[in-house]
């Protein structure tokens, strides 16, 4: 069966999701400010072996709207918030640039329900990173305007980051940035007020951390993360070369590859990499 489509009853209103496949499940979290679709291409190959559930997080697509400020916290909320009305108790969290910070937030705050978290291309949300973001420029700002020019603006702003051909990729993006009720740049702004390394340290659920290699917004974070995850029982690290702020659409063959052989070993005991050993594989 293919992709069917729900919502959820939550404290936030409404959440809209996107679910296929039967197993252990696995929750897809977008980035900024995409949607479930930007895991359109990822759901099938991963529903062949878990029951995929890619939500629209609480602000964006097609779910509940979110005020500002938004935080990470209530991104986190409204996930639980998901599977909790799903009557989900245990799941593994996938999540993407925005996502994967909400990802950790979910691991941190673990109960037991986590078996384990997957970041990719994740922030490092620290004091450095909340300075730079604390303004009102950036990626995904532009004011809207009656002849248009927001458009070309919001375009311009992520175009340098997609990888050719860039117009599906960006037709998509532009649609979701222009969802009713969704601020593009809120999200942005959400990480900035993150305290993740308060945070981060609570994680012990086994990690994967997938890197984009052409993504200089992440790229960098990557030994960062490493070094503070010190309570996760094991911290896998895989590298997708040519990857880029889309890397879950462009390459989504070698994301699945990478979660279900990570997912293998955790399910199988198999010993992963720690975070005091060498990164692994580059794809």
């Amino acid at each position: 069966m293919g992709v069917r489509f729900g919502y959820a009853d939550t404290s936030f209103g409404q959440l809209h999701y996107a679910e296929q496949g039967r197993g252990p499940v696995i929750l897809l979290l977008h980035q900024t400010p995409r949607s479930w679709d930007e895991f359109r291409e990822l759901i099938p190959l991963l529903a062949s072996n878990f029951r995929v559930i890619a939500m629209d997080m609480v602000g964006f697509g097609a779910s509940a709207t979110l005020p500002a400020p938004q935080t990470i916290e209530a991104f986190a909320r409204g996930a639980w918030e998901l599977l909790d009305a799903l009557g989900i108790e245990r799941a593994t969290v996938l999540g993407h640039h925005t996502g994967a910070a909400v990802a950790l937030e979910m691991a941190a705050a673990d109960e037991g329900r986590i078996d384990a978290v997957v970041l990719s291309s994740c922030p490092w949300a620290d004091a450095e990173y909340r300075a730079g973001h604390s303004g009102a420029g950036g990626v995904d700002c532009a004011d809207r305007s009656a002849d248009g020019a927001h458009l070309q603006t919001l375009w311009d702003l992520r175009r340098p980051y997609y990888p050719e051909p860039v117009t599906d990729l960006l037709d998509r993006f532009l649609r979701d940035a222009l969802a009713f009720g969704v601020d593009p740049a809120e999200g942005h702004r959400a990480c900035g007020r993150y305290r993740m390394e308060d945070r981060v340290g609570a994680v012990t659920a086994p990690v994967l951390l997938i890197g984009a290699g052409a993504d200089p917004f992440s790229m960098p974070n990557l030994p960062k993360l490493r070094a503070h995850l010190r309570g996760a029982p094991t911290v896998t690290e895989v590298v997708i070369e040519d990857g880029t702020v889309a890397l879950v659409e462009r390459h989504a063959d070698r994301v699945a590859a990478a979660v279900c052989e990570f997912l293998a070993n955790v399910n199988t005991g198999a010993v992963a990499v720690t975070a005091d050993t060498p990164p692994t594989g580059h794809l």
